[in-house]
């Protein structure tokens, strides 16, 4: 069974955010926790990102995204949504 993962993601971004935001979906991609990545629209600031992952391994793709946001200083400009 699959579960579904949501990311809040600031609209107005500089370039080397932007940059940041697609080399973590495409590594969340490349990493082989989901295949494909929905974009929707939230509000005038925000797009929802979501994604379905394998059960189980639900942590373990938190984990990777939280650290990738640390790293690479996103913390303005995306978050995990709680479900």
């Amino acid at each position: 069974m699959e579960k579904g993962m949501k990311l809040k993601v600031r609209k107005e971004l500089d370039g080397k955010q932007q940059s940041s935001i697609i080399k973590l979906k495409g590594s969340l991609i490349a990493k082989g926790y989901t295949e494909i990545i929905h974009i929707l629209d939230q509000d005038d600031d925000f797009h929802i990102n979501s994604f379905e992952i394998e059960n189980g391994s639900d942590s373990e793709v938190r984990e990777f995204i939280t650290a990738f946001i640390a790293r690479e200083k996103l913390e303005d400009s995306i978050s995990i949504l709680k479900l």
